[in-house]
């Protein structure tokens, strides 16, 4: 079997919105959005977003599918909800794989010739000048390549097809961040599946999650080399996303016919094993799963249906996993099929983006429940800057009412999985005025980057997203 084959702020918030009574439907009864969340109309846009990166400063910076014609990025501003162009690197990035350096530049690796035909290009994005910088070429094409951020700021690129369908970049290679040079791990060389699911594990190797059953641990030390990992309980989940939190890996849903089954490892113990948590309401492949302030993870999109990307039986309606709890929740549904194609993006406010799809030019934002129950807390001062094994304040008046506070890294998403989201769980002391805060233990728990720093209330509505940049060794 071929590798191929696995794949093959709105001004203003609603009062109530129509809930769905039957999946893959508009809904009909009206619920209060305090329960469920509401979504915005939908917005049209001069590109799908088949990949979305929130940058630092909040924008939102995406670009789209070769047919389209236009090879430009674009860049959407929730606060204005305007959408404006920016430069092209000069060739077609389309199926790149992207990921965060420490200085909040995106990593853009490869890039589209045809489908399956991949390109050897790179560049770097950066977002406070708008500007590219291109870097060496890789070894070979890339075609749907995985990035994934190391703990000292470079980033191993793993996968992707060179000329046709299976035929799978085998070579490993390793962004050096300070010469912007290539490091080839010759003693990684591995046939993957391309947009591996990819993790830097607390131990700092890097773990392979999937879609196939069987995983892998790389050591990046040197030119790399491969042990075998614990094998996944359902099987493959071509076309199922992925997210870490605190150490822990969620495979969620994917496959062909889809299934509803979700799975779980935690990296932080010494032998580590898969084993199957609640299921989702809904079966699901295409789909998109987004880390939220509250340790919650919600599901949106996807198609219920056999197949690549089955229209027929989209899925609109919105679901949310509550780790702690082990337990599904229905959300409100959208109004667009969001399948291949499609992403989804936290935003600093709390709300999450969903756009794209299969030459669908649009996008929608969500609003979740916890909006509509009562005031933020307010984060009235934060560094911008945090250094692993310390402790930093936090100033707040509602210091009394946080029980959480979450980082959250920028979302890089594409291809139902985002190549750059985790989520940590930081802890606190409370105190007049506001919160001690105990930074992350190191860089293998906390890639170094930019995150959007949460704190949460007692009720659960979360502050404004502060964004602060965890340092490097």
């Amino acid at each position: 079997m071929s590798w191929s084959s696995l794949y093959p702020r709105p001004r203003g918030l609603a009062v109530c919105f129509a809930l769905c009574a039957v999946l893959g439907s508009p809904a009909r009864a009206q619920t209060a959005p305090s329960d469920v969340g509401t979504w915005s109309s939908v917005m049209s846009w001069p590109v799908s977003a088949t990949h979305a990166n929130l940058q630092p400063d909040g924008r939102v910076m995406f670009f789209g599918e070769f047919a389209e014609g236009n090879l430009a990025p674009r860049r959407w501003d929730p606060a204005t909800n305007t959408v404006t162009s920016l430069a092209h690197p000069g060739y077609n990035i389309f199926c790149a794989g992207h990921s965060y350096l420490a200085d909040g530049q995106l990593l853009v690796t490869g890039g589209h010739i045809e489908s399956h035909v991949g390109l050897p290009d790179a560049s770097l994005f950066n977002p406070t000048t708008a500007s590219w910088t291109r870097l060496p070429d890789m070894n070979e094409g890339r075609w749907y390549p995985t990035n994934t951020t190391l703990a000292n700021g470079d980033v191993m690129v793993l996968s992707g097809e060179i000329e046709d369908a299976g035929d799978i970049n085998e070579l490993p290679q390793r962004y050096l961040a300070a010469s912007g040079t290539w490091r080839n791990m010759t003693g990684a060389v591995l046939k993957l599946p391309y947009y591996p699911r990819m993790f830097l594990a607390p131990d700092g190797r890097l773990f392979f999650a999937g879609p196939s059953r069987g995983t892998r641990w790389m050591n990046t030390s040197g030119t790399g080399s491969w042990s075998t990992g614990p094998s996944s309980r359902f099987g493959t989940r071509s076309y199922g996303p992925a997210v870490i939190i605190d150490g822990r890996v969620f495979l969620v849903g994917g496959g062909d016919p889809p299934t509803a089954t979700v799975e779980r490892i935690d990296l932080n113990v010494s032998s580590p094993t898969w084993s199957y948590v609640a299921s989702m309401l809904t079966s699901r492949r295409q789909h998109n799963a987004t880390l939220l302030p509250d340790g919650r993870v919600l599901v949106t999109g996807g198609s219920r249906g056999s197949g690549f990307d089955n229209s027929g039986s989209p899925v609109f309606q919105a679901e949310v996993y509550d780790p702690a709890t082990n337990r599904w929740t229905r959300w409100a549904s959208n109004t667009v099929y969001r399948g291949y194609h499609a992403t989804a993006v936290l935003l600093p406010d709390g709300r999450v983006l969903s756009a794209g799809g299969r030459n669908r030019r649009t996008a929608e934002v969500f609003s979740p429940p916890y909006l509509f129950k009562g005031a933020r807390p307010v984060v009235s001062a934060a560094p911008t800057t945090v250094t692993p094994g310390t402790s930093f304040s936090v100033t707040t008046p509602d210091a009394a009412r946080i029980t959480r506070v979450t980082a959250i890294a920028l979302a890089s998403v594409t291809h139902a999985f985002d190549q750059n989201q985790r989520l940590l769980t930081l802890g606190f002391t409370q105190g007049e005025g506001g919160l001690t805060v105990t930074a992350p233990a190191n860089n293998n728990v906390a890639p170094p980057g930019y995150y959007q720093l949460f704190l949460v209330s007692d009720t659960g509505v979360p502050s404004l997203g502060r964004m602060v940049r965890i340092t490097g060794p």
